[in-house]
């Protein structure tokens, strides 16, 4: 079943009386349960891509069908709402709350929520994620206290802490070394594997790229050569 549907989506920034087109028309479809790599260099259009299908920003023209709901002319809080309920996000700064905890940073998403969930089940669903990325010994830890690896699991865990539909994750490794980078690629492939979770990595390195199952290449606002690649480790 598609997940993500786009049709000729379109996005033009105006600078004054300048046009500046970014999207120049894409079409795609992402399924459920896939793991899609978004591939480009910079300028190539990948982050603007990415900010429309997180409902971060939307298309001047075109479609965006998501779950089967077109969404390309919500409002904008019908947008945050979307980015609530149905997304989650991965960055590659992290972007945790210095002087928190671990825990409670997985649990904040859902106090941006209309959701009545209780607090011991905002605190069981939190404690259950941090065990899930392997770091049930490291709960009441603050950022500072923990390495990079583990400040993008804790990243993981609270991106899903509101069981969201799709997870992108934005050049996740771009801060890691290259044995933490394949640490935390297993995590998003295992996570695709056993919990069916639609996975989109954002980057422009192909060493990231060949962990999903599909590359999906972005140049000049276009997809290249107007089709995906397949890929995925041997």
């Amino acid at each position: 079943m598609e997940l993500i549907e786009l049709k000729n989506i379109c996005k033009t920034y105006y600078m004054g009386d300048i046009d500046v087109p970014v999207l120049k028309g894409i079409t795609l479809s992402i399924g459920k349960g896939e793991f899609v790599a978004l591939m480009g260099a910079s300028g190539s259009g990948k982050s603007t891509l990415m900010n429309i299908l997180g409902c971060l920003d939307h298309p001047t023209s075109g479609e965006y069908w998501l779950e089967q709901r077109e969404i390309s002319k919500v409002s904008a809080d019908e947008r945050a709402n979307l980015r609530n309920h149905k997304i989650g996000f991965v960055f590659q700064n992290f972007n945790l709350l210095p002087r928190t905890s671990a825990l409670e940073n997985v649990m904040m998403p859902l106090s941006y929520t209309h959701e009545h969930v209780s607090d011991s089940e905002v605190k069981r669903r939190a404690e259950e994620l941090m065990n899930r990325v392997g770091l049930g010994d490291r709960m009441h830890h603050e950022p500072s206290e923990l390495s990079g690896g583990q400040q993008q699991r804790v990243a993981i865990a609270r991106a899903l802490i509101n069981r969201p539909s799709v997870l992108f994750a934005d050049e996740p490794t771009g801060n890691l070394d290259s044995k933490t980078s394949e640490e935390v690629l297993a995590m998003f492939k295992q996570l695709n594997v056993e919990e069916g979770i639609t996975v989109i990595i954002v980057t422009h390195d192909p060493n990231v790229a060949r962990h999903t199952q599909r590359q999906i290449h972005i140049h000049d606002g276009l997809i290249a050569n107007g089709q995906t690649s397949q890929g995925g480790p041997q």
